[in-house]
């Protein structure tokens, strides 16, 4: 097994948590409403193309020509984006901070919104710790295609065989698989420390 000399973080559901749910649980209390609004109007694919660098203000005009009748809460998607972001995980963010301080190259690879993701850095200092950060939004690629990782490879002067990749999404960990990476599912902290174990990293 290769020697792992860079870990990089996934950041939306590893580190902190994100639930669209939370301000729309108030703002559509009724669950198959608000399950129709996510299946059709703010969808995945939908919030996933702001990921790739589409502004917000485009996103919702697109959104509002196509359901007008919806528009107050295709803004609230945005508006109350801080509510979907309530906390972090206090358990891995002491794993990362961890392997920091330990003397590990510590760098995080995201799909975000640029603005969003400078808000998250704002309110959660640790997201601010490691060398650096890729942001999907920024460069205008996105996991799980291979060009967002050998980006990050060439920005940050990483080894693919001897980085460790840790993310939530089976598709990203496949693609950090296809582009020579080493990769790990996240599901919870304490996996996460077997995980790392595995590869000879104490956290």
């Amino acid at each position: 097994m290769t020697e792992i000399r860079h870990i990089v973080f996934d950041i939306g559901r590893v580190l902190i948590h994100y639930d669209p749910d939370l301000p729309f649980s108030r703002l559509i209390p009724d669950a198959e409403e608000r399950k129709w609004f996510f299946d059709n109007v703010c969808t995945h694919d939908w919030n996933l193309e702001q990921d790739r660098g589409r502004t917000w203000a485009e996103a919702e005009a697109l959104l509002i020509g196509e359901y007008p009748g919806h528009a107050e809460n295709i803004r609230n998607f945005r508006r109350h984006w801080h509510e979907m972001v309530p906390h972090a995980y206090d358990d891995s963010v002491a794993i990362m901070v961890g392997l920091i301080e330990a003397g590990h190259d510590v760098t995080m690879l995201t799909n975000f919104a640029s603005d969003t993701l400078a808000e998250a850095r704002q309110r959660f200092d640790f997201l601010n710790r490691p060398r650096g950060v890729t942001v999907s939004a920024d460069i205008r690629q996105i996991k799980p295609d291979r060009a967002i990782y050998d980006h990050h490879v060439a920005a940050f002067g990483l080894e693919p065989s001897a980085t460790l990749f840790i993310d939530d999404s089976q598709k990203n960990v496949d693609g950090a698989r296809a582009a020579g990476w080493q990769s790990v599912l996240f599901t919870d902290a304490e996996t996460l420390k077997t995980d790392l174990e595995r590869y000879g990293i104490r956290a």
